[in-house]
């Protein structure tokens, strides 16, 4: 249990370490003109999109580990609040 104490955390961190190397590749393509800028002002916007883009797909294939950790992390959460609920029902149908 104590590996899948900051599941949550380590999987958003990575997450958003991947979205930076990919914004960041993104934008040295963009820099050498290897891939096009976009119109206008909309160019921050469109290398963000891309980056996006690219990092979505990366993180379910290369992050699989990390979110099946951290969806084990908060179904165990979910299921003690509901042993906790359960057992508030209880202790109050007993009172009654």
């Amino acid at each position: 249990m104590s590996s899948h104490k900051f599941a949550t955390l380590r999987y958003t961190a990575l997450r958003i370490g991947l979205f930076v190397a990919s914004f960041a590749v993104v934008w040295v393509l963009a820099y050498f003109r290897i891939i096009p800028l976009g119109v206008g002002s909309s160019s921050t916007v469109w290398l963000l999109l891309l980056a996006i883009v690219i990092s979505a797909p990366l993180s379910f294939v290369l992050l699989r580990k990390q979110r099946d950790a951290m969806s084990e992390q908060i179904v165990s959460k979910v299921d003690r609040q509901r042993e906790r609920l359960a057992a508030n029902a209880s202790q109050e149908d007993g009172l009654s």
